[in-house]
């Protein structure tokens, strides 16, 4: 097999990140870039940077790998031979046409084509003819934090042996991506999962539907506020210490407290991304190797904070330890659940807690900071988004949310730092009950009747045409438009390219979490409009 031939299924950890890429607008898939900038140690000769960045791409197939769909509708990956990486370069002092500033943007928000490019692009900053900075912007697809960091090692211990005029030999590359992907579908690993399917069963057959059903008519917007707070970060690690739980736990504690609290209900659920580097048997691997982890917490009116943050701890404890396996099939098992209820279960709140020690604020007090619309992140169609960053010296807290409107996300983050920053006895003791009117929230209003969807009668155009579509890319004899697309047969995985067949017919309006959620084909039938009926 050559290496122009070698394909293989995306590994579990991608497809988090693919199934994400095909939900969004093309306008906004630029948020799910990482971009590096590193300086370029003084004496290395742009000759040596592009060696460096061509020996990587030969030694990482993850970055000169594609990710597409095949004649089934799988999405696959597919390795190509080596070739030198296009590097733009960017000189500092020319006047005239883009700016460098320019060039930049224009690299970062572009969105891959995952299925005809490579997931990194390069940039280098020159200024009289000497390279001063490395600009790289990477697809989550291929990274992740762990080997965002590693391909910087490695960077700057290439920058640094060129600027010292010296030979640097690394250490081989004992697997690469495919080499995972081959692993996760051997009969053992599969076996493995299946206790962790069972577990996720039994959790999700708990989870609220919608623990913001009683806000939805409250929210006015999309809204990104960002609190950076040099005191959290000492007192984080020390209620961490004294309760003998990771600080993220205690993060996530507040969270779902507060949450629970405006939301007037008595369980929370959210997604906290986690890495599975050290679940398998490839843990150095080069790419994308997370999974939003599932979290039910109860948080009836009296818990206390102490309370919560043991029961967080175990449950996270416990999820982890049944955290190795795909993201498409633990939707799958919700929408099952979803289809047993005839009740949608709804996913929309996320947790990402990131510890960043060789970054820093650089803030002597608590500043908090109205952020522009999150448009991007507001199309990919979540309530909630919580990021913890804790940095060299403060901790940064950013809520992007659509549930709460641009009062309570103030209060929200006000109170998340006030509560943490509570004497230790009083923080241990405080309870849900009492986080509304700490926080300042308004009063939870009563929840309005929810707008029925649209439902075609049955055998119209359009009903026939999902199903057609539904059937086709998944191997089905028959389709039932009563029942959700996986209670029907269908697979998560396929679900871009049953999109794509829609589109070809001029049938738009779905997105790829209207058909992995829980409604009947029935009622999303209602959101498909065809090409023609707009041009007429």
């Amino acid at each position: 097999m050559t290496a122009a031939d070698k394909t293989a299924d995306l590994c579990w950890g991608q497809r988090y990140t693919w199934l994400r890429h095909h939900q969004l607008p093309a306008e906004a898939r630029h948020e799910a870039h990482i971009v590096l900038k590193l300086p370029v140690p003084p004496g290395a000769p742009l000759i040596g940077i592009r060696t460096t960045l061509n020996y990587l791409v030969r030694r990482h197939e993850a970055l000169r790998t594609t990710h597409y769909l095949d004649a089934d509708g799988t999405p696959r990956q597919r390795v190509h031979p080596p070739r030198g990486l296009p590097l733009v370069t960017v000189d500092l002092e020319a006047t005239g046409g883009e700016t460098p500033a320019e060039v930049i943007e224009r690299l970062s928000s572009t969105p891959f084509d995952l299925a005809n490019e490579w997931p990194i692009r390069a940039c280098l900053l020159v200024a009289g003819g000497k390279p001063l900075t490395i600009v790289l912007v990477l697809n989550h697809i291929a990274f992740d934090a762990w080997s965002v960091d590693r391909l910087e090692q490695e960077l700057i211990a290439f920058g640094a042996a060129n600027g010292a005029g010296r030979q640097l030999t690394l250490p081989p590359v004992r697997y690469q991506p495919v080499d995972l992907a081959q692993l996760e579908t051997a009969p053992a690993v599969r076996a493995e999962v299946e206790p962790a399917l069972a577990y996720w069963r039994s959790e999700i057959e708990q989870l609220p539907a919608d623990c913001f059903s009683r806000r939805r008519s409250g929210s006015d917007g999309a809204y990104s506020v960002t609190l950076t707070s040099p005191e959290l970060l000492a007192v984080s690690r020390r209620i961490a210490a004294d309760y003998q739980v990771w600080p993220s736990a205690v993060h996530l504690t507040a969270y779902a407290m507060l949450t629970a609290a405006y939301a007037g209900t008595d369980r929370v659920s959210t997604l906290a991304f986690t890495g599975n580097r050290n679940a398998g048997s490839y843990p150095d691997v080069l790419t994308c190797m997370f999974s939003p982890l599932l979290m039910r917490l109860d948080c009836p009116a009296d818990a206390s904070f102490a309370e919560l943050l043991a029961v967080a701890a175990g449950r996270f404890e416990l999820g982890q330890q049944h955290s190795y396996l795909p993201y498409d099939e633990l939707l799958e098992l919700v929408a099952v659940e979803g289809d047993r209820r005839a009740e949608p279960i709804r996913l929309g709140s996320e947790f990402n807690f990131i510890s960043r020690a060789n970054q820093e604020s650089k803030a002597r007090r608590t500043r908090l900071v109205t952020n522009p619309t999150p448009k991007a992140w507001a199309s990919y169609g979540a309530d909630c988004y919580l990021r913890v960053d804790e940095l060299r010296d403060a901790v940064v807290v950013g809520l992007q949310t659509t549930v709460l409107n641009a009062e309570s996300v103030a209060a929200f983050l006000r109170g998340y730092e006030r509560l943490l920053l509570l004497p230790a006895a009083e923080l241990a003791a405080i309870r849900v009950s009492e986080l509304a009117e700490f926080a300042g929230f308004t009063a939870t209003p009563s929840p309005d009747a929810c707008p029925q969807p649209t439902v075609q009668p049955t055998g119209s155009t359009a009903e026939q045409a999902l199903a057609d579509a539904v059937a086709e890319l998944n191997g089905l004899s028959m389709v039932d438009p009563a029942r959700n697309y996986v209670a029907t047969g269908g697979r998560v995985l396929r679900i871009p390219a049953v999109l794509a067949r829609l589109a070809e017919q001029g049938w738009t309006g779905l997105a790829v979490y209207d058909l992995a959620g829980g409604l009947p084909l029935s009622a999303l039938v209602g959101q498909l409009t065809h090409a023609a009926d707009q041009a007429a």
